[in-house]
């Protein structure tokens, strides 16, 4: 599983971080962004990066 957060669409809630904060973080801007080396998720990391993603109020994160 592959996760990448939409810059563009990101509006900083940090529902990602709450959800899965290994491998979401925010930046000095405050908006949300994947971890270096995290954008290919651990098999144990997968379920809680789902949950972030199914929370997102702006659909911001996508998984592949």
């Amino acid at each position: 599983m592959k996760v990448t957060v939409d810059n563009n669409r990101c509006q900083g809630h940090a529902r990602c971080v709450y959800f899965a904060p290994e491998v979401f973080e925010i930046d000095d801007e405050g908006y949300s962004r994947v971890k270096a080396g995290y954008e290919t998720v651990p098999v144990e990391l997968q379920e809680s990066v789902k949950k972030a993603c199914a929370n997102c109020p702006e659909l911001a994160i996508k998984i592949s």
